[in-house]
């Protein structure tokens, strides 16, 4: 049986962390309640969801989590996305995993849609849902809605010029309609500025400028299917998740993360571009495959794989926690607190009504 929950003190006091301290927890009135867990990535999030999990359990309520994470929807991508084992997912039903092949896509609003359908049926079987996840913009567009695109980025747009000026904007406007034909379908296709602006939202977020508009028109027209309460898990110290990315990226690489990009290659109808081979991990290691193609190498430089994984891994994590920063209603927790887990599980047992 788990100790006592005791009230949760955010660890927003500790080095580091946003000084804003969220509204004290409390229990839910709803009988089912929704629990989030976010984080960026290798802070235990999936440890940690397994853990209430069990407990819950112990004390005969069951739960489900629904994955908040737009690597874990593709088929065929399991060690590069870290994904749940097929015995922790038969301990727990998961959502949202092996949904997709790596040649389609998925965007903010399919999720949220997708989300909140799961979160009624999960209740209607008398479980409660677990949210869990890193991929910030699918947690924004669920409890806040999207209010703003990507910033612009002078190198995309420079290569997008480029490439105009050699294919010219009608073919870039049927390259538009292949990745965001809802888009493509209310520009003309000499309508350069906004279809560069369209293209360049694709490339930096891997998902189409119409997915904002409308997860932010379903987050201001749909009633809320449900309230949720968000547990952050952040380090005070850098430096912990810094050796925590490089192990887990090792790991990854002596598990035969390089066989499963090379399988994704022979498939002959994936490219780089496809936001499934734009997953951290999967284009360095996809890039330095192309350059040995090139050079006719006979190995690849595993150093070399190995330092560009874990500094795009490093780059993702920073982002993934700016964007908790920016979520005010967050309740955080200090993941490299060796007693993390056991924290969450309290905090999250405090949601339950009484």
């Amino acid at each position: 049986m788990a100790p006592p929950a005791r009230p949760l003190r955010p660890d927003a006091r500790r080095a580091g962390f946003n000084p804003f301290l969220p509204p004290a927890l409390t229990a839910s009135p709803h009988p089912l309640p929704c629990i989030a867990i976010a984080g960026p990535t290798a802070s235990g999030k999936t440890n940690g969801a397994l853990a209430l999990a069990a407990v819950l359990a112990q004390r005969g309520q069951p739960s489900e989590i629904i994955s908040v994470d737009s690597a874990l929807v593709y088929r065929s991508m399991d060690i590069g996305t870290a994904k749940p084992s097929l015995q922790e997912r038969a301990a727990v039903p998961h959502h949202l995993i092996d949904i997709l092949d790596p040649l389609q896509s998925y965007s903010a609003a399919e999720f949220v849609q997708d989300t909140q359908r799961l979160v009624a049926e999960i209740r209607a079987r008398g479980a409660i849902p677990l949210l869990v996840g890193g991929t910030m913009l699918y947690f924004k567009a669920l409890l806040d809605g999207i209010d703003d695109m990507p910033a612009a980025d002078p190198e995309v747009r420079a290569r997008l010029d480029a490439q105009a000026a050699s294919i010219g904007w009608p073919a870039m406007h049927a390259e538009l309609a292949q990745v965001d034909p809802e888009t493509a379908a209310r520009l003309a296709p000499g309508d350069s500025q906004r279809i560069q602006r369209a293209l360049e939202v694709w490339h930096i977020s891997g998902q189409p400028l119409s997915s904002f508009h409308q997860a932010k028109k379903r987050a201001e027209n749909a009633q809320p299917a449900f309230d949720c309460t968000l547990f952050s898990l952040e380090p005070s110290d850098r430096a912990w998740l810094h050796a925590r990315i490089a192990q887990r990226f090792q790991a990854m690489l002596d598990a035969g993360f390089i066989d499963e990009v090379q399988a994704l290659r022979a498939r002959g109808d994936l490219h780089p571009d496809l936001p499934s081979m734009r997953c951290v991990g999967y284009r360095q290691v996809w890039e330095e495959l192309d350059w040995q193609v090139r050079k006719n190498t006979p190995q690849l430089n595993m150093h070399l794989v190995r330092e560009k994984g874990i500094a795009a891994t490093r780059q993702l994590a920073k982002r993934q926690i700016t964007w908790l920063r920016s979520m005010p209603q967050r309740h955080t927790i200090a993941c490299d607190d060796p007693l993390a887990t056991m924290q969450l599980v309290q905090a999250a047992l405090q949601c339950l009504p009484a």
